[in-house]
């Protein structure tokens, strides 16, 4: 498969945020090697983004993973800014599903943790903080402390925490997937709103549909197993964007085409399973 170019900063002539080429993820387990990701290319425009869509065991988490520099490739490469990704950098930061929170720091001191890491004064990153705190709408729970927060309200200050470095590049990782429906559109409605103040490039990977087609420019379907790009589909609906867009003819085609795609995957793997020797 050619690389590709996401986002519509590529129309111009700048340089991409993410290159990969003929990226691949090998895990030894038990004396057996088993592909986790084959051979994936692709180029991810500055400013963009995109959703890596497919079911459990596809091998998205692996290949943020592998973006973030937390995995290392058997083959291939990954570039960002056109420097190698040899492991983590301050360049990119990641959104987990459960926040991770430090339970003995305020939801402030949290996000100020970066940039004070970063060799920042005390007051210079508080300042930050502040901004940010704000910018996610939790400006009366800065001093609060986790425990005394909302799963959604945790991962708002997980987000600002990521956000402190000022990273170039968002990596999210099912970040809305541990809540409950409402919350859930909640935080989707408020990245939506923070995307354009950010300027960063997000990689998000998801499971769900409707959410993938609700934030994404760029929605990469991807195979079973090994993890292999299978289609890219252009998300052409226009932005700004909200959970109405669910009932948009449009919207509801490329959900259908998206889910066409994952249902006619997850047959073959049921049929490769089920004749396979020994069952």
């Amino acid at each position: 498969m050619m690389p590709s170019q996401y986002g519509q900063a590529a129309l111009g002539s700048a340089e991409p945020a993410i290159e990969i080429e003929g990226a691949s993820i090998v895990f030894e387990r038990g004396g057996k090697s088993t592909i986790a990701v084959d051979a994936v290319s692709l180029r991810i425009a500055r400013g963009a983004f995109v959703c890596l869509l497919g079911p459990s065991g596809c091998g998205k988490s692996t290949l943020l993973n592998a973006i973030a520099g937390f995995e290392p490739l058997r083959s291939g490469t990954i570039r960002v800014s056109g420097s190698e990704v040899v492991g983590p950098g301050p360049d990119r930061a990641v959104v987990f599903q459960q926040p991770n929170l430090f339970p003995w720091k305020s939801a402030r001191d949290n996000i100020a943790h970066g940039p004070r890491m970063a060799g920042h004064s005390k007051a210079e990153a508080l300042r930050q903080a502040d901004a940010l705190i704000d910018m996610v709408g939790l400006g009366r729970f800065a001093g609060a402390y986790p425990h005394e927060l909302s799963g959604g309200m945790q991962q708002r200050v997980a987000i600002a925490r990521a956000l402190a470095t000022r990273p170039g590049i968002l990596l999210m990782d099912e970040p809305f997937g541990a809540l409950d429906a409402q919350t859930r559109s909640i935080m989707q409605d408020n990245l939506l709103r923070l995307w354009p103040r950010i300027s960063a490039t997000i990689v998000f990977v998801t499971h769900d549909i409707e959410e993938a087609i609700l934030l994404a420019d760029r929605i990469l379907v991807m195979s079973a197993g090994p993890g292999r790009i299978l289609r890219e589909i252009a998300v052409d609906l226009p932005r700004p964007r909200s959970v109405d867009l669910a009932v948009d003819p449009h919207f509801l085609a490329l959900k259908k085409e998206c889910l066409d795609l994952i249902r006619q995957e997850s047959r073959h793997v049921f049929e490769a399973d089920e004749a396979r020797p020994g069952r």
